[in-house]
């Protein structure tokens, strides 16, 4: 009920004010990981940084204080995160006890997490089979459908980036997560090309092409998270940006009032449909609006 009263008032102050204040944290436990993703720029195999409880509670009342309601720990690979006794559990309860409406997980579902006292949990899945172990590693598609299977979360959901190795996959996948009874619906992003992994950048006509075919199986009545009129100006990338909607502190403590993305200069080709979504938002597009309602309430 609180998301109900604060949604409208935050969005009133947002676009009528122009006051920018996050609705949203995604907050980086550590950048340690049990994969080696070939799109990956976060991961650090040798001396990863891992954040204390305490370092976790302070930067959660930052964002907090900064206007966050909506929390998504983040990794590397946040399930193995651990403070002695402490584990990604006590970050979900210390959110909820500091006032966060929610809290959310991403996880590369290589470990059982079942338990997870999350409110939703996303799950990366870079296409089927084969798709997924050349992208995340041989073995890992079957380690992701088994956990999913034992993982017994009502909002469990699955997240695709497509690359210009995995877009043959895009319709299967969507296929898959609609008749899997542990996967709740299934959110499409694209790849940016953070340096050294511009060779998965697809090109504008291929994405558009992708989209077309998304947009094709929403109006099919497919569990696709993404709004129509977020998709669609995916297609170009050409509109305003409100990424400040969502502050990152990541895993080395540095903190950011927009995505990383602006800082390192590939704005220009975003993948994060997210940005296409607030922007519709912003729009007033209320296609864009139920569909955020329905994943925030």
């Amino acid at each position: 009920m609180k998301s109900l009263f604060y949604l409208p008032f935050w969005f009133f102050k947002a676009k009528l004010l122009g006051n920018k204040r996050p609705l949203q944290t995604v907050l980086f436990v550590s950048d340690k990981c049990n994969l080696a993703c070939k799109h990956c720029s976060i991961y650090q195999l040798t001396n990863p940084h891992i954040k204390s409880y305490d370092q976790i509670e302070e930067e959660l009342v930052y964002s907090y204080r900064s206007g966050s309601r909506f929390v998504d720990f983040e990794g590397g690979e946040p399930t193995l995160w651990r403070d002695g006794e402490k584990d990604l559990n006590s970050l979900i309860r210390l959110s909820k006890a500091i006032g966060f409406f929610s809290a959310t997980i991403t996880t590369n579902a290589q470990l059982p997490f079942s338990g997870s006292e999350a409110d939703s949990i996303w799950v990366s899945l870079d296409g089927l089979g084969d798709y997924h172990d050349e992208i995340r590693g041989k073995g890992s598609f079957d380690r992701l459908v088994k956990n999913i299977a034992t993982a017994n979360h009502p909002h469990l959901s699955v997240n695709m980036v497509v690359n210009s190795k995995n877009y043959p996959s895009v319709e299967e996948t969507i296929e898959f997560a609609e008749k899997n009874p542990h996967i709740q619906s299934i959110s499409l992003n694209f790849h940016t090309p953070y340096p050294g992994t511009e060779y998965l950048f697809l090109d504008w006509d291929k994405r558009a092409q992708i989209i077309d075919l998304i947009i094709k199986k929403k109006k099919a009545g497919y569990s696709v998270m993404n709004s129509i009129s977020g998709l669609k100006l995916m297609k170009h990338n050409n509109f305003k940006k409100q990424c400040w909607v969502t502050n990152f502190i990541l895993s080395d403590g540095v903190r950011l009032t927009e995505c990383q993305g602006k800082t390192a200069g590939v704005c220009d080709r975003c993948g994060l449909s997210m940005a296409g979504e607030m922007h519709s938002v912003f729009s007033l597009k209320p296609d864009t609006i139920f569909a955020g309602m329905k994943l925030r309430m």
